[in-house]
């Protein structure tokens, strides 16, 4: 791959996700943690200048919570006393519905970034293979006439997952991956990590490169996978905003980087903290 197009590998994937948005077929960014997927799937979903609902997946999300419920009872009272001699009461009451959060976007044609779908039952996610398939949202176990409504001309979907096995994932169905399009995210380069935090600070670049030489000094310690641009920015962006001085001189900065890479449960002498600052 060229230099230009590591450059361009952003703007590329926002470019062609947006063809397959607009076409009708949602996406899905897979990857591990700290590559961009969700910054980039709300990037991407601006773009299609339409409003924009941020569900995460999680094990108690219920269809109840997607479609729409009845809660409580709206009362309506009607007291005619107009002619002193009559009086005429009318009362009607009526159960309350409340519309779920894709009920509303399958509605009025939002864009639904829906964040680490995985992690949410997969009978819950099968409601998702009607909308995206036939373009219908149904309304199963809701007491409504209308057994669906359909889909907005202008509704899509962004899905994001993380492949990584870990705690609360379930696989997802063969059924809901074969109706998106597969945007696979890498571990970054160190190029690609110098670009976001240029992007993102104004930190000059001999900065940027000695907090990504901490970072993987960090990493190689604990014996971690690197390619996350998560910690490099975070500490990037704290040195920015306070303009401190990126070296291991400065006490400030070192105790950006301690409470960053370092949790508390993790143990560090001292040796090995020195280890990061060394040029």
């Amino acid at each position: 791959m060229t230099t230009r197009q590591k450059e361009d590998f952003h703007e590329s994937l926002i470019r062609r996700s947006l063809r397959y948005l607009n076409t009708g077929f949602p996406v899905h960014f897979t990857g591990p943690p700290g590559v961009g997927k969700t910054t980039s799937a709300l990037q991407l979903a601006k773009r299609r200048n339409r409003p924009v609902i941020f569900m995460s997946g999680h094990e108690d999300l219920s269809t109840n919570d997607l479609i729409g419920s009845f809660s409580g009872y709206k009362r309506n009272k009607l007291d005619d006393n107009y002619i002193h001699t009559v009086r005429k009461v009318e009362e009607n009451v009526e159960e309350s519905w409340k519309k779920g959060r894709l009920y509303e976007a399958v509605e009025q044609g939002h864009t639904v970034i829906y964040d680490e779908f995985t992690r949410t039952s997969p009978a819950v996610n099968n409601l998702f293979l009607p909308v995206l398939e036939e373009r219908i949202l149904p309304l199963f176990g809701t007491k409504r006439t209308a057994s669906y409504i359909d889909v907005h001309p202008k509704f899509a979907m962004i899905f994001t997952s993380n492949p990584m096995e870990y705690s609360g994932v379930h696989p997802s169905q063969d059924a809901l991956r074969d109706r998106m399009v597969t945007m696979r995210f890498q571990l970054m380069e160190e190029e690609r990590k110098h670009q976001v935090l240029a992007s993102e600070t104004s930190l000059k670049d001999k900065d940027i490169s000695m907090i990504l030489s901490i970072v993987s000094r960090a990493e190689d310690i604990k014996n971690e996978q690197g390619g996350s641009v998560r910690l490099p920015l975070m500490i990037a962006k704290v040195a920015d905003r306070y303009q401190m001085k990126v070296s291991g001189d400065n006490p400030n900065f070192r105790e950006v980087c301690y409470d960053i890479l370092w949790h508390h449960e993790d143990e560090v002498n001292d040796e090995e903290f020195e280890e990061l600052f060394r040029k």
